[in-house]
């Protein structure tokens, strides 16, 4: 019987639905690590002064490219930018390690009729996930370089490389034993796995829309919202693709 996106996107809407509790606490959880990490990280208030301290000496910069404004920061600025740039790199790739880790691994044990939580989860994906911290590592760099060099390949590699984590956790294999038999998958399976990641990007961007306006909420409370609605769309693919991951070992 052929695999179909309609079969695939029920079941992983039941999934949801069932255990939308755990995948809440998760999602928040995750997201508020994320945050946390972000500003513990940042540089402090005095620090970031500097980036506007002399705002208006970019105001000539319209139409300029990123390097080339860059080149008229300041060294100082430069170093404030680099630390910024980086805490929100690290802090997210952390937090997306633990959702990934602690999704798969309660997608797993669900599936194997084990009653479990989202900590719970978590703390049993604890051995695997510095080799799945690597492999998102090695991922999203490739992606971001295909992203900054054309979006084409950068969109390409994204769809190449989502079945990675999925095969690392389900069978225990390496970082580039798991990518290249993502890719292998994920070209013969393309039909069922393009439109899933274009909803979720769809739906990435939505969620930055939609919290964008949300101008109640203080930004550090807006922050954990905004990653914590993120995470609930990247739960949501974690749960597609590991079901369709299922269909095909079978």
């Amino acid at each position: 019987m052929p695999i179909t996106a309609n079969t695939l996107y029920r079941d992983s809407f039941n999934f949801f639905r069932n255990q939308l509790a755990s995948i809440l606490l998760l999602a928040l959880l995750t997201g508020l690590i994320s945050v946390l990490l972000n500003q513990a990280f940042s540089p402090d208030v005095e620090q970031l002064k500097l980036l506007s301290a002399t705002e208006s000496d970019f105001t000539s910069t319209a139409g300029m490219g990123i390097q080339e404004i860059i080149q008229q920061m300041t060294p100082e600025q430069q170093m404030v930018l680099l630390k910024v740039s980086a805490a929100a790199t690290f802090s997210a790739l952390v937090g997306n390690v633990l959702l990934v880790g602690g999704m798969l691994t309660l997608i797993r044990l669900i599936s194997q009729g084990a009653r479990t939580s989202a900590l719970r989860a978590i703390g049993i994906s604890a051995p695997q996930l510095p080799r799945l911290l690597l492999l998102l590592f090695v991922c999203t760099l490739l992606i971001q370089l295909g992203l900054t060099l054309f979006i084409v390949p950068g969109v390409i590699l994204a769809i190449s490389f989502s079945l990675a984590p999925v095969i690392s956790l389900a069978d225990n294999k390496g970082v580039l034993a798991s990518m290249k038999l993502s890719c292998k998958l994920a070209f013969a399976n393309a039909r069922v796995i393009v439109p899933a990641m274009m909803l979720w990007l769809a739906a990435k961007l939505l969620v930055l829309f939609m919290v964008s306006h949300l101008s109640v909420l203080t930004p550090n409370v807006a922050s954990v919202v905004l990653t914590a609605l993120s995470n609930l769309v990247s739960a949501l693919l974690l749960v597609y693709l590991s079901r369709l991951y299922m269909l095909l070992r079978d």
